[in-house]
């Protein structure tokens, strides 16, 4: 059984093609390249097509995450059936994913740092219109909810492979 992990910001230029990139590593380095599944997509259709933000991919390439391959899509009707966790960034598109998605699936939206350890803030804030320092910051919070979030899900694999 695939466990399928689905980050969303505002673009998908950002915030959510740094944690598809990041959760993607950890996934490899735990083993569970054949069980889980990631991608990232946006609220809004702004740089539908685009790759990441020059600023974005600097930052992940420096930490040894390879983002340059995820291109900017919206998020689709099918993506709330077929997601097992769906994470936003923000409250912003987290409200957004709720109009969005049908009432049988919104138990699997979170925000990622609800699955933090180290830092406290409930959101990751959007880089975009900052200096290139907010990226570092943002890779700090995305680093930090990823390793809850993989906990979580080698939970939910071992289940699946125990029954």
């Amino acid at each position: 059984m695939m466990t399928k992990v689905l980050f969303i910001c505002t673009g998908n230029i950002c915030r959510s093609p740094s944690a598809e990139g990041v959760f993607r590593h950890l996934v490899d380095e735990a083993g569970l390249s054949g069980q889980v599944e990631v991608d990232s997509a946006a609220t809004h259709n702004f740089h539908l097509g685009e790759a990441p933000d020059a600023r974005a991919q600097a930052a992940a390439r420096k930490r040894g995450y390879d983002i340059s391959a995820c291109v900017a899509r919206q998020i689709r009707p099918e993506d709330f059936r077929e997601f097992d966790l769906i994470l936003s960034m923000d409250w912003e598109n987290l409200s957004a994913l709720q109009q969005m998605c049908p009432k049988v699936y919104r138990h699997k939206l979170m925000l990622l740092m609800r699955f933090a350890n180290e830092f406290e803030e409930a959101t990751v804030p959007d880089p975009y219109y900052g200096g290139v320092e907010g990226f570092g910051k943002v890779l700090d919070y995305i680093e930090d909810a990823c390793q809850g979030v993989l906990e979580v899900v080698r939970k939910r694999v071992t289940q699946y492979q125990a029954a």
